[in-house]
């Protein structure tokens, strides 16, 4: 190696080459034209080098993430087609199984037809649409996922019918009802049920079971549905087919969530039917199960006495546990109605974490002085006490509105349709304010002024003039208006014809 060399080398360590391949090292040295050139070109090169290195990188990157969301859109779609294949075949063992072997029995006249109609609602019509038209529309887009990866636009066409789960998911708690009390009641209906549930095909699962299925259905769809368009490109043809069918599911999954959790509040007030030897209070329908807990009940000299607390939105029940070896079980000692309920935090030199709940055993007042388990226990117990209290009264205050609404002046009375109270808006007889419970389940509307009122309070009848003077159930207090009215209009053309 020369000297030029080694000057080259150090300038090229300890300095920059400048234009022209003058180097800037402070020294007054230029390098000949052959040594410019060769270095010039180096740098090039190691400068290209790289370049196409990163451009190798960045594009092996996005081929990566292409290819991973390519495959996630695939995996949801195949998701939602093998269930759905799943979904079709528990549809034809409650259509073609269940419903049919049931129908066959009723019409031996072993049970009331109309029985088998109203629990499988319209289950036949959702297992058609399923089994004809989506299943086979799903299959026929997977088949041609890699030509057109496209899951909205199928989604979207068959959308709309997914509203016909509507009826199917507003009878379902009715159609439960009906199930329990047939399989009580009659014995050829339970043995039908029975004898398809041992077979295999029912793996192991009861009837009501997979009668959930429709309820949860729509709502997997919307959850499928939100995961392909999170991981959709905002730019795909696709994109504005799967929003606007997510529109659509989403209404109906509000139904089917409302529906499910119907569902799981009966199946918890069944368990707590049981463990409390068949608490006839327990199985109201318009009870809705809140919290439940272990808790010390604070007595006499400080003394604290174990209770198992059940709350549901309108009662307070506190039991005592008893021994048995059928599981947990509870002896009810006191039930304090949510209306008119107080609770507060209280300080114990003795117990830490302490409050009483107050409120009325009947016509009784009674308090429960009690202590949580820690500082948070107590405070989640506080709150869901008054979240019920809230709730409740914003109920009853709903309700006394609603009994405002549809008052009508007596001169109206019979001569006008009412407006009606829609039945889930109340919880109880709005005449007698007996609640809707297993018993006095069935809502009625007086026809005269729209109020929802028990069998009790609607037994009258009386003829209406806005309905072509037919005789319409009403509720006691119209039957005694419209009969008075009656009574002083039929004397009073008595009273003119005698004149005359």
């Amino acid at each position: 190696m020369n000297g030029l060399d080694l000057m080259r080398d150090a300038v090229l360590v300890n300095g920059h080459i400048g234009d022209g391949g003058k180097v800037d090292t402070g020294l007054n040295v230029e390098l000949p034209p052959s040594h410019r050139t060769e270095t010039g070109m180096e740098k090039a090169k190691l400068q290209e080098s790289s370049t196409d290195d990163k451009k190798m990188e960045r594009g092996s990157e996005e081929v990566k993430v292409q290819d991973s969301t390519e495959q996630k859109l695939y995996k949801i779609a195949n998701e939602l087609l093998q269930t759905e294949r799943a979904y079709v075949a528990r549809l034809h063992l409650l259509d073609q199984v269940f419903c049919a072997r049931l129908t066959e029995a009723a019409g031996k006249g072993l049970f009331p037809v109309d029985v088998v109609r109203t629990i499988f609602s319209n289950i036949s019509s959702i297992h058609t649409f399923h089994s004809q038209f989506l299943l086979p529309d799903l299959e026929t887009h997977m088949d041609q996922w890699s030509v057109s990866p496209r899951l909205g636009d199928v989604m979207q066409q068959h959308a709309p019918f997914l509203r016909m789960y509507a009826e199917y998911v507003m009878s379902f708690d009715h159609a439960m009802e009906l199930l329990r009390v047939w399989t009580e009641r009659s014995t050829p209906f339970r043995n039908v049920i029975q004898d398809i549930q041992s077979q295999a095909v029912c793996g192991s699962l009861t009837l009501q079971h997979h009668m959930l299925e429709p309820v949860q259905r729509v709502p997997r769809y919307e959850m499928l549905l939100r995961d392909y368009l999170k991981r959709l490109p905002d730019d795909d043809s696709d994109h504005s087919h799967a929003e606007k069918s997510l529109q659509v599911i989403s209404m109906a999954a509000t139904h089917s969530n409302s529906a499910i959790r119907k569902s799981e509040n009966r199946k918890k007030l069944l368990e707590i039917y049981e463990m409390l030897g068949e608490e006839k209070d327990v199985m109201n329908p318009s009870n809705e199960f809140i919290r439940e807990g272990r808790i010390l009940m604070l007595a006499a000299r400080n003394s604290a006495m174990e209770r198992h607390l059940f709350l549901f939105n309108n009662m307070l029940l506190c039991c005592t546990p008893r021994f048995s070896l059928g599981g947990q079980r509870f002896t009810l000692r006191t039930r304090i109605d949510v209306e008119g309920m107080t609770v507060q935090r209280t300080t114990n030199e003795h117990h830490p974490h302490t409050f009483k709940v107050s409120g009325k055993e009947r016509t009784l007042e009674r308090t429960l002085d009690l202590q949580a388990s820690s500082e948070q226990d107590k405070e989640d117990w506080i709150k869901a006490f008054q979240d019920s209290i809230d709730v409740f009264q914003q109920k009853n205050e709903t309700f006394k509105s609603a009994s405002k609404e549809v008052e009508v002046s007596t001169e109206e009375l019979g001569r006008r349709a009412p407006r009606w109270i829609r039945d889930n808006e109340v919880t109880m007889c709005m005449k007698c304010s007996e609640p809707f419970n297993a018993l006095t389940r069935w809502r009625h509307h007086c026809r005269a002024c729209g109020c929802v009122v028990c069998w009790r309070c609607s037994e009258n009848k009386v003829t209406l003039e806005y309905d072509g003077n037919k005789v319409n159930k009403v509720c006691l207090d119209c039957h005694s208006a419209l009969t008075l009215r009656a009574n002083k209009e039929g004397r009073g053309r008595g009273q003119g014809r005698g004149a005359f």
